[in-house]
């Protein structure tokens, strides 16, 4: 039993120490990385900005049809209840659309 443990301990030891050493050699490659003062800048590749072409839709236009010159917009306003997983809310729910004058 003693064994055992006196060899879990020495595996313990064994893989911090190569945890240790991989650091040093990370921070050692870092510094490695590390480019001259004097030397100039990498050059950024100058990209055009992407043009995209934006056309309206019509079909999503609202109202869907021209209420003409003189339409006004009529608005109704009520609570309402929803059914939420939380619980039961009540909310303001409104309904426009429009009138010739």
């Amino acid at each position: 039993m003693i064994r055992i443990a006196l060899a879990a301990i020495l595996l313990a030891l064994g893989l911090v120490s190569l945890a240790a050493r991989d650091a040093k050699a990370e921070s050692a490659l870092r510094v490695a990385q590390v480019q001259d003062p004097d030397a100039p800048p990498p050059r950024r590749v100058h990209r055009p900005a992407t043009r995209l072409r934006v056309t309206p839709n019509y079909d999503d236009v609202y109202p869907r049809y021209n209420p003409g010159p003189n339409a006004v917009r009529e608005c109704n306003a009520s609570y309402v209840q929803e059914f939420r997983p939380s619980g039961t809310v009540i909310v303001p729910h409104m309904h426009c659309f429009w009138r010739q004058r």
